[in-house]
């Protein structure tokens, strides 16, 4: 074993039209609500590594372009669909009419483990909301479930940006089953 050096990385990479063209992992997220620049250009890079279809921005989170984002992105903003909307529920609705399971990202009462997915939940919307507060409580009615990460230590939650990684990322592993 050794270490790809960067050439070796750079063979591997996707241009931006071959990402256009690239069959997508049947998943969107919402992401509402959220303050950091840095954390939104995190979600924007994870998301290209995991080749979701698309991102929304709700609320009050900012969008590109701006140079906090691009830091974190290097470049995702680019090859990564999005969107943004001030209300949440306008890109929700209309994700529910084409089939989509709206996911809360949050703890609650009745929220089950993120590694329960089923094949069956896809197409999903995850929705992650403010980094103190989290999801907005007027899109708990129109959620169909909520997931959490189980936290095994004294805080009861992670930063957005590394609770969205884990999230997308065991999502794909029920996709492909490995």
């Amino acid at each position: 074993m050794r270490k790809l050096i960067h050439q070796e990385i750079q063979l591997q990479r996707k241009s931006q039209e071959q990402m256009e063209a690239l069959k997508r992992f049947p998943i969107v997220c919402l992401i509402d609500n959220v303050r950091s620049l840095y954390n939104v250009g995190s979600i924007f890079r994870t998301s290209d590594g995991a080749c979701i279809e698309k991102i929304y921005l709700t609320g009050f989170t900012p969008t590109p372009p701006r140079k906090e984002i691009e830091k974190t992105s290097l470049g995702a903003t680019k090859t990564i669909p999005w969107e943004y909307f001030e209300d949440p529920l306008v890109p929700i609705k209309m994700l529910k009419q084409n089939g989509y399971k709206i996911i809360l990202v949050e703890m609650t009462t009745s929220g089950f483990n993120y590694s329960n997915l089923k094949v069956d939940n896809f197409p999903v919307c995850f929705i992650f909301g403010n980094e103190l507060v989290g999801v907005s409580n007027k899109l708990f009615e129109i959620a169909d479930f909520s997931i959490e990460i189980p936290m095994h230590g004294s805080k009861h939650s992670l930063n957005v940006a590394v609770a969205y990684g884990i999230v997308l990322f065991d999502a794909i592993r029920v996709l492909t089953n490995k």
